[in-house]
């Protein structure tokens, strides 16, 4: 069928992640598996980005060496990724011997191609962003524009890289690709920050040490997003040739947050025009879960640390919540609350319950075992084409990274189905003898769409889809109707069972910190 490269940003082991976090790799992770079921060889790749002063900083306040101090995060971090159930097919991490050597051949050649120069840096930093800013973009309050922290006056001796060298590339590139920034806010947003004038970038500091060291002037270290913008390619082996960069770059997709969408799209295809290696094919640059109208950080009164939702409620219930609330690429509001609602009415009201009374009713009245009739009437044709319709509308969403709009499609699929079952009255055909054909084509049709309802939430929802099949004795993900033959269906556990919303929120609350 063809490669597919996905990425997710490399997070900064800086503490524990919250659900904000995860939602990039989440969504990375269900577009990876969809690609998988459509034949598609994938990579999948994650990771941490491990230098810089904030990180030497909190491993000085620990007490502990850098490095010390950021195995123990990482460990966490893929621990998280474990519960989450996230494919990855490779975790990379910015310490790892083979990136630190690539970092600095790279760096060399930038340097020796006249890209990279010394001079002397003078300016405002941000720390926690590890991001450099002039006096004008700060603005009278010289504050963080991207997080409202101070910023420090630094003076230094650097290396720079000659960014506003390709500037009128990235413009015209980014206008002869429109597909190259989304959405189309965003790459709006790029193109009026490059055209207002770039200026070359410092790649280099030396008031600190935990870096990748400069390999021909080892007082400087090279900037973290120099070293952690190359890890897409590092990963593959470059600049090897291997078969691994030859197969999957350049990337399909970089999925990141809007709030380092520059970092992706101006010097990241800077450097990569730099070193003559084609440019990534997309950068999608998704929007923030919010909490009471602000970007998540830490719990104000709502737990967001997704070991604890997914132990709670399930890991699907939460992959599902968080991909289906929020429109992929806006913002959205992220509450407890909210989730227990989603839970409540979509998993266990829409989903549990179809699959629940589908079940039951197969075994009671055919002891377990159904295949399919030749009594056809028209809602039997209708659940058929919306089966088919969803097949191509979800597909279709999740190739454009629409993912609330491929669930709200497959959503709408459940309700059909449910309203099947409310059209032909199996109860109703079981009283009659002479009519159990009928309720034998009823009920196989019903299996039918639960099966397929369970291939077309398989990237989303693994688990459940696991569980669906075991209820209802098949084991494979054919997205054609009317293509499995006899059911044997067995009684299962209830998918999501119904929560209590105001016993949980008191819970929840005690759980807050």
């Amino acid at each position: 069928m063809g490669k597919y490269y996905i990425t997710t940003p490399i997070y900064y082991p800086s503490g524990r992640l919250h659900i904000g976090n995860a939602y990039t790799t989440v969504a990375a992770d269900t577009v990876a598996r969809f690609k998988r079921i459509m034949g598609y060889e994938v990579f999948f790749l994650t990771g941490t980005d491990e230098h810089g002063l904030k990180i030497q900083q909190k491993a000085q306040q620990a007490g502990k060496l850098p490095k010390e101090y950021v195995d123990e995060i990482v460990a966490g971090i893929i621990e998280l990724w474990k519960v989450l159930n996230i494919s990855y097919d490779k975790f990379i991490r910015t310490t790892d011997d083979y990136h630190i050597s690539a970092v600095q051949g790279i760096f060399e050649k930038l340097y020796n191609n006249g890209d990279i120069y010394i001079s002397e840096y003078e300016g405002w930093y941000c720390t926690p962003c590890e991001t450099f800013w002039t006096k004008t973009q700060l603005g009278e309050k010289r504050v963080c524009p991207d997080c409202g922290r101070s910023v420090q006056h630094a003076k230094e001796e650097s290396y720079f890289f000659k960014m506003s060298k390709y500037q009128d590339r990235l413009v015209e590139h980014i206008e002869n690709n429109p597909d190259f920034i989304q959405p189309t806010t965003r790459r709006n947003e790029m193109i009026s920050f490059i055209k207002s004038g770039l200026e070359d970038l410092c790649v280099s500091r030396t008031t600190f040490d935990w870096g990748i060291k400069v390999p021909f002037d080892e007082k400087h270290v090279v900037y973290v997003w120099l070293d952690a913008l190359t890890n897409y390619i590092t990963a593959l082996g470059y600049p090897d040739n291997t078969d691994l960069y030859q197969k999957f770059w350049p990337a399909n997709v970089h999925l990141v947050g809007k709030d380092i969408v520059r970092f992706h799209t101006v010097i990241w295809p800077a450097i990569l025009m730099a070193l003559e290696v084609p440019l990534p094919k997309q950068v999608f640059a998704h929007g923030w879960l919010l909490l009471d109208g602000g970007k998540m950080s830490k719990s104000r009164g709502n737990v967001v640390d997704p070991v604890v939702l997914a132990n709670k409620y399930g890991v699907d219930a939460v992959r599902y919540y968080i991909l289906r609330e929020i429109a992929f690429g806006a913002d959205g509001n992220f509450s407890n609350e909210l989730m227990i609602n989603r839970i409540n009415s979509d998993l266990a009201n829409d989903l549990g319950n179809l699959l629940s009374r589908t079940v039951a009713m197969v075994i009671k009245y055919f002891d377990g075992h159904i295949s399919g009739g030749d009594e056809q009437t028209e809602f039997d044709d209708s659940l058929k084409n919306i089966a088919l319709e969803t097949d191509e509308i979800s597909s279709e969403q999740i190739d454009k990274l629409l993912l609330s709009g491929a669930l709200e499609s497959i959503w709408k699929f459940i309700s059909r189905t449910n309203k099947y079952i409310d059209e032909t009255t199996p109860w109703v055909l079981a009283k009659d003898e002479k009519l159990h054909p009928r309720l034998q084509q009823v009920l196989y049709n019903l299996c039918e769409s639960i099966r397929l309802i369970a291939a077309y939430i398989q990237p989303f929802m693994p688990q459940t889809c696991e569980e669906i099949h075991k209820q209802l004795g098949t084991d494979d993900t054919d997205r054609c109707w009317n293509n499995y033959g006899v059911y044997n269906v067995i009684k299962g556990e209830t998918l999501f069972p119904r929560i209590d919303l105001e016993k949980e929120l008191k819970e929840l609350e005690n759980l807050t910190v």
